[in-house]
């Protein structure tokens, strides 16, 4: 038996070795049905999204830039649905499905050219890789971001090799549809610029250098001049990188943390806390998203592949360097970080890591085996759930539906009620308590809200408000959506 495991495992990583580019463009299309089709119901982004394309298509394009300042993935699913007549969901997947896809093919493509022996690692990483794979069942910009992200750093790679002007302009092109995604993706032209920027200096290359500046350079002419920074999202991430701004946001989180500790010297120690507590904060999430393919930075000798990372993938270096002080400017402002913002980090790093497996298992040919299944049950955890969905929101979405009339006044916790009741995507200007207040109870006839009917808090309130349990909604765990009304 042990012998049989043992040559599938072996078959595997000979499959893997041949065609790791196109296996990871077909596996990850794979395990991205999997995970759609063990889904109950669409995430809050998806919601969102497919609720604004939705009235897109009915009303045109206007109405989205009225309810999201950067609606370009909208107009995506929504320009597929009136093309190809396919249900927006459906859409969504299929554009999330491929995009993904895409970006693992073309990371194992990029592998492939600089480190051959890496490719197979490098599949098995994207393949597996929690930072990347965990939200293969979302509806999320970042697939789009992801795609032409790795699709200009794999331009790049060729541009270097065989220079010209084409594909210079391919590799803006690509940047400008990332932006289009997520408008962090503009960090790739000054990355990438500082890649550049040794050629400046040197005679043989300076034609390549002037190759990739020029139309960034003339770009953001164009730009100043027309206005276009002074939209609302380019406002919002100049106000962010403006030095002005992040000195007094970080002093104002050190002044918040130094009022909460007791010892004097460790207030006046606050600021430092907090700038390499937040950067340990980053970093330790950042290994735990690698999953078990951290565990051959466990050698030490395996950190040389960071020099190699830095000679063959410089391109990824500056950009993962650039990111990253995004990352840190974004926690320092806004006070929180999502793992799923931080996933692009990882990406960039998956050279790094296909380089330190590919070492770790020269070392230790024993293991190579075992970090195979490891990666191929980390695959399947990904995209398979055994936990009950949350169906109880598309049961009370269905009820709101039948027995609320339209016109009422109604308190959605969870927009995605609202969404499956056929009313668009609700986001509650209000949390619970707020909404539930005496201030505003008086303001809404209906709340339909996450709780349980026998949690005490409840009793009383209902008794104060005159108000009843007119149903409730449970999935197999137990989770319970209830509505309240007269």
């Amino acid at each position: 038996m042990v012998g049989t495991g043992s040559k599938v495992v072996a078959q595997i990583s000979r499959i893997i070795g041949e065609y790791p580019v196109r296996l990871a463009f077909w596996g990850s299309l794979l395990l991205s049905l999997i995970a759609v089709l063990g889904t109950a119901t669409v995430g809050r982004d998806a919601a969102f999204y497919i609720d604004i394309a939705q009235r897109v298509t009915e009303y045109g394009p206007q109405l989205a830039w009225q309810a999201f300042d950067w609606p370009w993935f909208v107009f995506l699913l929504a320009g597929t649905h009136v093309v190809l007549h396919l249900p927006l969901e459906l859409s969504a997947y299929l554009w999330c499905g491929l995009f993904l896809a895409g970006t693992c093919a073309l990371m194992v493509d990029c592998v492939r050219q600089r480190s051959p022996d890496a490719a197979r690692w490098a599949c098995l990483v994207v393949l597996a890789m929690p930072a990347v794979n965990a939200f293969r069942n979302d509806i999320i910009r970042e697939y789009g971001f992801w795609f032409f992200c790795t699709l200009t750093l794999w331009l790049a790679l060729r541009w270097q090799a065989r220079g010209g002007w084409f594909q210079a302009i391919l590799i803006h092109l690509a940047i400008l549809a990332a932006a289009f995604f997520r408008l962090e993706a503009v960090l790739l032209w000054p990355a990438l610029g500082l890649w550049q920027l040794p050629n400046l200096w040197s005679p043989a290359r300076r034609k390549q250098f002037f190759q990739f500046m020029l139309l960034p350079v003339l770009g953001l002419v164009v730009a100043s001049l027309t206005g276009v920074f002074s939209a609302a999202r380019f406002a919002l991430y100049l106000d962010m990188i403006n030095p002005r701004n992040v000195f007094a946001s970080f002093n104002l989180l050190s002044e918040q943390f130094a009022n909460s500790l007791i010892n004097k010297y460790s207030r006046d120690e606050a600021g430092r806390i907090i700038f390499f507590g937040t950067l340990a904060s980053l970093l330790i999430t950042f290994v735990k998203m690698m999953g078990p393919f951290a565990v051959p930075f466990v050698v030490r000798g395996n950190w040389s592949v960071l020099r190699t990372y830095w000679r063959d993938y410089r391109p990824f270096a500056w950009a993962a360097l650039l990111y990253l002080v995004v990352l840190m400017l974004f926690f320092i402002k806004e006070q929180f970080m999502n793992g799923r913002y931080l996933s692009f980090l990882n990406l960039l790093f998956v050279p790094v890591l296909a380089m330190a497996l590919t070492a770790f298992v020269h070392q230790f040919p024993r293991w190579g085996k075992a970090l195979v299944v490891v990666g191929l049950l980390m695959m399947a955890s990904n995209v398979i759930s055994f936990s009950p969905g949350k169906t109880h929101y598309i049961e009370a979405g269905h009820w709101a539906a039948a027995n609320i009339e339209p016109g009422a006044s109604v308190y959605y916790e969870d927009g995605r009620i609202s969404y499956y009741a056929g009313r668009g995507y609700t986001l509650g200007s209000l949390p619970r308590e707020e909404a539930m207040s005496p201030a505003h109870a008086g303001d809404f006839r209906y709340f339909l809200i996450d709780a349980r009917p026998d949690e005490p808090w409840l009793s009383g309130w209902l008794a104060e408000h005159n108000q009843r349990i007119i149903a409730r909604f449970a999935n197999r765990k137990g989770a319970t959506v209830l509505v309240i009304g007269k």
